[in-house]
């Protein structure tokens, strides 16, 4: 029973940092901050991390692992190769501008606090997210439904949906799904 209320506060507390470095930024929140957001003494988070840089792993790796979950889920069930470049869309958006937007935002933006120790596994479960995208965008470009240049297209689309978090108004004319569906008009070819 302690370990699932350590697992459950640990997560509280990722989700509640990934908030406070995505509106603070990571260097102007104290492990006060951190600790107030949770209703603990600052001391008490290093129960749960040694440092506040594990913190900031945790919180990134929270964001694309569940991401790169989501995704492979909607791959499985696509029935073709158009439906998996709507997953791509759909997910990516659904989890930058829904429940993992925090967390994802810190990703994008916080990069460079992450020393050079801690950055090998984040990079590994990037890669594990980008390599999907990969294989889907060859398969399209297989099908003549985008261009060849998969690469340089793979990066201008993140790129692209990445900065939905800029603009994008939950309130405004477009749902999720309907942009996702809008910008997947403008990106392939048939």
């Amino acid at each position: 029973m302690t370990r699932i209320a350590d697992d459950s506060r640990r997560m509280e507390l990722v989700r509640a940092a990934a908030r406070l470095f995505r509106d603070q930024g990571y260097e102007r929140s104290t492990v006060r901050d951190l600790g107030q957001a949770v209703g603990l003494q600052s001391g008490s988070l290093f129960y749960h991390f040694r440092t506040k840089e594990d913190i900031l792993v945790a919180v990134m790796a929270l964001g694309i692992s569940r991401t790169t979950e989501d995704l492979e889920q909607a791959l499985a069930a696509a029935q073709s190769v158009r439906d998996k470049l709507a997953a791509l869309f759909s997910v990516h958006l659904h989890s930058l501008l829904g429940e993992n937007q925090a967390a994802l935002e810190v990703m994008l933006y916080e990069w460079r606090s992450v020393s050079d120790a801690a950055k090998p596994g984040l990079v590994v479960l990037r890669d594990r997210y980008e390599a999907l995208w990969q294989q889907v965008l060859d398969e399209a470009a297989a099908e003549g439904l985008v261009k060849a240049d998969t690469r340089l297209l793979r990066r201008t689309w993140l790129g692209s949906l990445h900065w939905t978090v800029q603009w994008y108004k939950p309130d405004g004319e477009l749902s999720v799904d309907a942009l996702a569906e809008r910008m997947l008009a403008l990106a392939i070819l048939d």
